[in-house]
């Protein structure tokens, strides 16, 4: 995957310049792109599409299937559901006021080479697992510094629970009822401050329900990230597919004016 980015670099490089070169090496990138291994860390939105007990789930309707009186066939479909719910994406106004709403976060930042951290020996013994400082540390250690520009991914192995709301919430209970009994994984408010002041990430991921761990009734650690215009991704699958390092992460929420968040189509390409 190093040489992916090299590839980008040159390709960038070679771009600003008037060259006979620059179709063999455009070309070069584009076959190496076709080659690349792609793979979808988003859930399928349905029915079953998990969502924060308090929210609007989503809903599917048909508008249209079959065949018209012209004789030809026509189908559409109609969908409803709030923003946060299945894998989906907070934008930075999620959690504070004159923040950049979807719309506004620069495409930039929805992108970058990712770094998967793994914590699932910590959060198979413990569903309330904070995610922690020493966790990106210890990835540190092992692969060097997190790189600027980067999306972090963290793998807490939770997200196998997916299709069971009791083992993925903590809970068969829906509405404000459910809150005080959610368990999950989630990145400690200390992890998340120390994220923000020492290093240059343009997001940060996680297979759990939620950033802040199921217990949190503050919400410190999406207040923190939201402060300081970090992007959050929700309900990510397939993490257990990805390296450690060398892949590269794509993250397009839908455009939504105005909107705090949106469902989002996230890929990594190896």
């Amino acid at each position: 995957m190093k040489n992916f980015f090299y590839l980008l670099a040159i390709l960038l490089l070679v771009s600003c310049h008037n060259g006979k070169n620059n179709t063999s090496v455009t070309d070069n990138f584009i076959d190496r792109l076709q080659q690349a291994q792609w793979i979808d860390l988003t859930h399928s939105f349905d029915e079953n599409s998990v969502y924060w007990p308090t929210n609007v789930p989503y809903k599917h309707d048909t508008v249209s299937y079959g065949m018209t009186a012209n004789g030809y066939f026509y189908s559409s479909f109609k969908f409803s559901a709030e923003e946060h719910g299945g894998t989906h994406f907070d934008a930075p106004i999620h959690f504070c006021a004159n923040k950049n709403t979807i719309e506004k976060v620069p495409l930039s930042q929805l992108n970058g080479p990712g770094v998967v951290v793994n914590v699932i020996e910590k959060a198979s013994k413990n569903r309330d697992y904070l995610i922690s400082t020493e966790d990106f540390l210890s990835w540190e250690k092992k692969h060097s510094r997190i790189p600027d520009g980067s999306i972090i991914l963290v793998y807490t192995g939770h997200g196998q629970y997916y299709d069971n709301r009791e083992k993925y919430l903590g809970t068969t209970l829906a509405g404000a009822e459910a809150v005080p009994q959610l368990h999950f994984p989630g990145l400690s408010p200390e992890a998340a401050r120390w994220l923000v002041e020492n290093r240059k990430i343009n997001g940060i991921g996680l297979d759990t329900p939620s950033i802040d761990y199921g217990q949190s009734s503050d919400f410190i650690t999406h207040r923190i990230l939201c402060e300081h215009d970090m992007t959050m991704y929700e309900n990510v699958t397939n993490l257990d597919k990805l390296p450690e390092t060398g892949s590269y992460i794509i993250a397009l929420p839908m455009k939504i004016k105005g909107g705090s968040g949106s469902p989002l189509r996230i890929v990594a390409i190896i």
